[in-house]
């Protein structure tokens, strides 16, 4: 008897640590509400315990508070700490406005490492100093022997300086400094080198998600500008917002994504706003005074992920030289534990913007999404082999964004 007992009391926790395991895996450590609405985007099992007295404000803005507590499946077994963000009711300016981006690097990212063929060995033998450091694709180096280096130029003159001497390079990896010694080899041209490829800077196109009047901020893109080869995060050091003129697209087809050409508008001289963060969940910055008329735009508030439902919406876009227009689009799934700018699947159904694009191309990252006269999301990537469909983030993963960056300024 007692061992069947056993069994049982074995069997109940193992059971207990799968649901722990698997739902604090699925279920998000972070709740955004508006006034007046609960936390109703848990499942009907789980209920949110809130700790008593471990209510802090301000926690996003001066009127926002957060509040940690217990989820808990059946009420009863606790599932992990969570936090639930009361944003008030944000009103704001929905863009789908394309925009030009010039940001440069906040130190320089390698994007490859190489090896040459080296004048001091026999011949046919390539060395890689950079390699043999340990130095990877995606390291952002911040100091080469102590010398600050902010460009291409920088690093290929402290190398060439450094007449072979072992150099000291600091750098960051998943934001932890590391340090290593390099000894530069001197090449069959006679030049000093360590074997890596570097970038300073990077310019694109993309859709302005929203702005917010209150904070004179805007949002765009909806996930981050990375470097091409290493797929990394470039760091910003800092960025400037021009004006672009969207004169072709390239439509979207199975297999090969379209996308939205165009240049940057030169005669206006001078730069419409700063960028200030540059992360996961799009670029974020200032504008300046008069780019947008708040008086003759119309704001609608920011609708949570628990207000998100499947079904019909629309986004807002620009694929020619015209202003933003109104696409119907399809909210086909949500995933509030999605990551990376894909929290929801969405689908193409306006025939005007199939007929144009294919469905979703490069370019339109930022366009904002429209449900029940709120502001839900924003598109961040197509589905190459069917460009009809896509990701999108929510809209109130990058309002906290947005908020948060208020210290940038």
């Amino acid at each position: 008897m007692l061992k069947k007992a056993l069994i049982v009391i074995n069997s109940l926790l193992l059971l207990t640590a799968a649901v722990i395991a698997v739902f604090s895996y699925t279920l998000p450590d972070n709740y955004y509400i508006t006034d007046g609405a609960g936390v109703d985007s848990l499942p009907s099992f789980v209920t949110f315990s809130p700790e008593t007295g471990n209510v802090v404000a301000p926690a996003i803005s001066d009127s926002e508070q957060m509040t940690t507590g217990q989820l808990r499946v059946f009420g009863v077994i606790p599932v992990k700490e969570a936090r639930v963000y009361n944003m008030g009711t944000p009103m704001l300016i929905p863009s789908g406005q394309s925009f030009g981006i010039k940001m440069f690097t906040d130190g320089v990212m390698v994007t490859d490492i190489s090896g040459f063929e080296s004048g001091s060995k026999s011949l046919n033998s390539f060395v890689s100093p950079a390699k043999d450091a340990g130095i990877k694709p995606g390291d952002v180096i911040k100091t080469i022997s102590t010398v600050p280096v902010t460009s291409n130029a920088d690093v290929s003159r402290v190398v060439r300086w450094s007449d072979g001497e072992t150099m000291t390079i600091v750098f960051t990896r998943d934001d932890e400094e590391k340090t290593v010694k390099v000894t530069p080899q001197k090449g069959y041209d006679g030049v000093w080198k360590i074997g890596m490829w570097v970038r300073d800077s990077s310019a694109g196109i993309g859709t302005m998600t929203f702005f917010d009047p209150a904070t004179n901020r805007f949002a765009g893109l909806g996930h981050p500008v990375c470097d091409n080869s290493s797929g990394a995060l470039l760091p910003l050091a800092s960025g400037e917002v021009v004006p672009v003129s969207v004169e072709n697209v390239i439509r979207g087809r199975a297999g090969a994504a379209g996308e939205l050409t165009g240049k940057f508008i030169t005669d206006s001289r001078l730069e419409i706003g700063k960028l200030l963060v540059n992360s996961q969940s799009g670029v974020y910055g200032t504008l300046n005074d008069g780019i947008i008329d708040i008086e003759s735009n119309t704001l609608i508030p920011l609708g949570t992920r628990s207000q998100i439902k499947e079904g019909k919406a629309f986004i807002i876009s620009t694929i020619d030289s015209s202003e933003p227009t109104l696409y119907s689009i399809e909210i086909e799934t949500i995933d509030l534990s999605g990551k990376d700018g894909k929290d929801m699947v969405i689908k193409v159904t306006d025939d005007r913007l199939l007929t144009r694009t294919g469905g979703i191309v490069q370019g339109m990252s930022g366009s904002p999404i429209l449900q029940d006269s709120r502001l839900v999301g924003a598109v961040t990537h197509v589905f190459v082999n069917n460009p009809q469909k896509g990701y999108a983030i929510f809209a109130d993963t990058m309002y906290a964004e947005e908020i948060e960056c208020k210290g940038s300024l």
